[in-house]
């Protein structure tokens, strides 16, 4: 960022070449920046939602004061910045609410579906960012040819609505994570719609076959503004078609009606102990070492336990073989990074049934860190009070010593470590 008053850039330093003059230390920008990177998530939500017709004024104004709240010689006082963020928070719970209900309004009530991976012989497409809508645009303009549709990355939960699943060209999932896409995107031979974040610089052996959506963009890429794909579809004609090389199948779709439509059934076990704890692990993943953690720390988990899973940092833990319990598979795939709203409202949900609060659940929260959406969430989930929340595999580089230990005093919040067993052991009193 840039100071107006003395002409420096800072960050994480204390602005000093005209003291007193700008009256901000490294604390006070951290936590500007925590709100800055908030906003920026909370707004690919909105972004998302407004797309399908749900939007909210209130939200928008606070959209405004935070971002004016985050201007050079506005704001210089810690207590006030931290409130704000935690607005933020609560702000982005009412964005993710409503993208929730814009994606059941238009794509169907979301329910448990089985997921072809890999590809169908015949010319292909591959869809990947978080835009559902640019998916169901395209399967539209594409329905009653022979090209066959797939999901990649954060686009994998798109099956768990019905009228996207039953689609007859949405053939199946692609793929990984993003931090994966260069080799993946290589290996498809057709067309690739990057419709969000997270797409990366193409290398040129697929820049040819690379198209983007409205402000996601490349440098020499080929950008679809009206919401006319002809140009991806004449691609994937051009281009080799997909081979026959099917790898499995994968289960996602436990929104979380589907899950409190089982709510009886859990607080039953729950009070009979043959539940011993819920784990939400997930988040925004990269490619950094120590993100194994998460993998490991899935792996230890009790069988008499659920993990509930959402975001790219599932595919961390999604190869495994969990088996089931009770019925119900121990791994739960409740969707995209925007539904961590679906985790808080089981974990609400359970709370009341079982009258007390949500931090006496038997409930371990072990988040994957990235991006300005896992900012968002994690805000969200500080605004509730929730506390406990083991983060990493780093903390956040915007924020300071200072700050980061003030959260850890509040919100008992924790960084992953090098002993995922043990932290998993620990977590249900078994160490």
């Amino acid at each position: 960022m840039f100071c107006n008053q003395c002409e420096q850039t800072f960050r994480q330093t204390a602005c000093v070449t005209a003291p007193g003059t700008c009256g901000k230390d490294a604390d006070v920008q951290s936590l500007q920046e925590l709100l800055l990177y908030g906003l920026k998530g909370m707004a690919a939500y909105a972004h998302h939602a407004r797309r399908l017709g749900e939007s909210d004024e209130g939200v928008a104004a606070f959209m405004e004061e935070a971002l004016f709240a985050t201007m050079t010689n506005v704001n210089f006082d810690p207590d006030t910045l931290l409130e704000l963020c935690m607005e933020c928070g609560r702000q982005n719970l009412k964005v993710m609410e409503m993208l929730d209900r814009g994606h059941v309004n238009r794509f169907g009530q979301p329910e448990p579906a089985t997921v072809t991976e890999g590809t169908r012989a015949g010319p292909g497409i591959l869809v990947t960012g978080h835009d559902l809508l640019d998916l169901w645009d395209l399967l539209q303009q594409v329905e009653g040819t022979d090209i066959q549709v797939y999901t990649h990355g954060e686009m994998l939960p798109a099956h768990m609505y019905p009228r996207l699943h039953q689609h007859p060209n949405l053939a199946g999932h692609f793929g990984g994570a993003w931090q994966n896409q260069k080799r993946e995107f290589d290996r498809f031979p057709g067309p690739v719609l990057g419709t969000t974040n997270c797409v990366l610089i193409p290398p040129e052996s697929y820049r040819d076959r690379l198209f983007t959506t409205r402000a996601t963009a490349v440098p020499q890429g080929q950008r679809i503004t009206d919401g006319d794909f002809t140009p991806v579809i004449e691609a994937a004609r051009r281009c080799a078609p997909c081979q026959e090389q099917v790898m499995g199948e994968s289960t996602v779709g436990f929104h979380h009606s589907v899950i409190l439509d089982q709510a009886q059934t859990l607080i039953e076990a729950v009070n009979a102990g043959r539940i011993r704890r819920f784990f939400v692990i997930g988040g925004c993943d990269g490619a950094a070492k120590g993100r194994n953690y998460f993998s490991e720390y899935a792996k230890a988990t009790p069988r008499d336990s659920f993990i509930l899973t959402l975001g790219c940092g599932k595919f961390r833990i999604r190869d495994h073989e969990y088996g089931s319990h009770l019925g119900l598979p121990r791994l739960l795939d409740m969707g995209q990074c925007n539904d961590a709203f679906g985790a808080i409202r089981v974990a609400t949900a359970l709370a009341e049934a079982l009258d007390c609060n949500v931090n006496e659940l038997p409930l371990s929260l072990v988040i994957s860190w990235f991006e300005q959406k896992a900012v968002a969430v994690l805000l969200t989930l500080l605004s509730l009070d929730v506390k406990g929340i083991t983060l990493g595999p780093t903390p956040p580089a915007f924020i300071t010593p200072n700050v980061f230990a003030l959260l850890q005093e509040r919100f008992d919040l924790r960084l992953t470590g090098d002993d995922p067993v043990g932290d998993a052991a620990r977590a249900v009193g078994a160490a």
